[in-house]
């Protein structure tokens, strides 16, 4: 079955995997929903809810995930962030980063954690960079929109993608 397609083309349908599967609850979903009655209409109309927002998910995973593969290997346990690397490596917690910016001088980009005087630097191919996605959606504030169009974006530089909020002190 796998030698049906070509590997660029399998590789494409893996990175869109969860639009896919959000399209295919979709269309299961409308399907009930459009051709039945009674409680299996409305099960069908909460179906297709929920395939439309796998379908949001999804797209936006895929926009987070570059080609390639790049050095090094990442690993998220518990809020820790991994990275072992050919040249560079180290952990950090994610509750400890003060500051995630992205630097596309690098080749390939990278993310850059950091926590004070400590930095970790991701490249953004590393194998598992792709479950960088969710370990930053704990970040407080950070904005999944202007992280995925920085990422994507052409302008060789350093950009702040995030910094985190000063704690408010109550006297």
């Amino acid at each position: 079955m796998a030698d049906l397609l070509r590997p660029e083309a399998r590789a494409a349908l893996w990175r869109g995997r969860e639009v896919i599967a959000g399209l295919a609850v979709l269309g299961l979903g409308l399907w009930w929903a459009l051709t039945s009655f009674g409680i299996l209409q409305w099960l069908g109309w909460g179906l297709a809810a929920l395939g439309a927002g796998l379908m949001v998910g999804g797209v936006q995973r895929w926009r987070f995930r570059q080609e390639g593969r790049g050095p090094g290997l990442l690993r998220i346990d518990e809020g820790r962030v991994a990275y072992m690397g050919p040249l560079t490596g180290g952990t950090m917690d994610l509750d400890a980063v003060r500051r995630l910016r992205l630097d596309r001088r690098a080749k390939p980009a990278h993310w850059l954690l950091e926590s004070g005087s400590e930095v970790l630097a991701i490249p953004v191919t590393a194998d598992g960079a792709e479950t960088l996605f969710d370990a930053f959606a704990a970040l407080p504030g950070l904005r999944h929109g202007r992280m995925i169009e920085l990422l994507n974006g052409e302008t060789p530089d350093v950009v702040t993608v995030w910094t985190r909020p000063a704690r408010l002190t109550v006297v």
